[in-house]
């Protein structure tokens, strides 16, 4: 990867105005590249809504669009415009009515789509299964750019260390989340810094501010990682930017601030034999206060 400036971009979204809130984010594209020099510009969770929509799965389905469409183009036309790569989180529609995805859109500094990344494990009542509205994606790819080997989460996707593994080992050096997390503050710093320093990756998370349709309000605290699990730059709980320039060489040392070498990678280091059993259904011996019951869906059942 090449020495650059990544922004987040912590701003709140008008609930489900999807047409004001993309004229907003225009706008704060700008101030990002305008007051950071900002080269890769990342915003929160389902921007374009807000992340609860208050309404039906079919309904939601109507009022976004498809990726690319009238979600995507404005802003990649800002992409254009300034030069600089976007990720671009919203709702997008799937193939048929009903399905909707938690998107997360790589933009390039032409305009144009890099990538597309549909969220792949959705909060348990977000899940369409659960009673929800979303449907979850089935894959997770890296995309080579001109700044570095980005991959793409959101959210809910941080507690799972197996997804950015996989993209660590499919060669991430920076990880995206956006978000709209309602845990505690502590959940999201751990999750964070734990997912940047497991992987040796940049961690970038991107959390909402503000109310959305469902009555939530999130606190939003964005902030940038580093592969040694520093925080390069946080946001407060309000409206802002951050941004932090990023090290192409970020393993030299073992901790920030001193000259201590490092001479371990986590990936090369995996033990591959211990983890063969990995890959089965389970649940936590400790019961949650109450379990979703997980319906299969029309896609599901073909």
């Amino acid at each position: 990867m090449k020495r650059f400036t990544v922004a987040a971009v912590q701003m709140a979204a008008k609930p489900n105005d999807v047409r004001a809130n993309i004229e907003k984010a225009v706008a704060w594209l700008e101030r990002a590249v305008k007051e950071h020099a900002a080269e890769l510009i990342v915003f929160p969770e389902t921007i374009t809504t807000g992340f609860s929509p208050g309404m039906s799965a079919e309904e939601l389905w109507d009022l976004v669009d498809f990726v690319p469409g009238g979600t995507t183009e404005d802003i990649g036309r800002a992409a254009r415009k300034h030069g600089v790569h976007v990720v671009w989180p919203t709702y997008s529609r799937g193939p048929e009515r009903g399905v909707v995805y938690n998107t997360s859109v790589l933009i390039g500094p032409d305009g144009e789509i890099i990538g597309t990344y549909h969220k792949t494990h959705p909060f348990p009542t977000e899940r369409l299964e659960g009673g929800g509205w979303c449907t979850p994606g089935t894959g997770a790819e890296v995309f080579e750019t001109e700044l570095g080997k980005i991959g793409m989460i959101i959210c809910y996707d941080g507690d799972f260390p197996e997804l950015v593994r996989l993209l660590a080992v499919k060669g991430a050096e920076i990880v995206t989340r956006p978000s709209a997390l309602l845990r505690s503050y502590d959940i999201w710093y751990i999750t964070n810094c734990a997912r940047a320093y497991d992987n040796h990756v940049y961690l970038v998370g991107v959390n909402a501010i503000g109310p959305d349709a469902g009555g939530n309000y999130y606190f939003g605290h964005s902030m940038i990682v580093s592969p040694i699990a520093q925080r390069l730059a946080q946001a407060r709980g309000t409206e802002e930017i951050i941004a932090a320039e990023l090290d192409p060489e970020p393993l030299k040392y073992l901790t920030f601030g001193a000259k201590s070498p490092m001479i371990f990678d986590h990936l090369e280091d995996r033990n591959l034999g211990v983890y063969r059993e990995i890959l089965r259904e389970a649940q936590s011996p400790f019961e949650p206060a109450r379990r979703i019951s997980y319906q299969k869906t029309p896609l599901e059942e073909d």
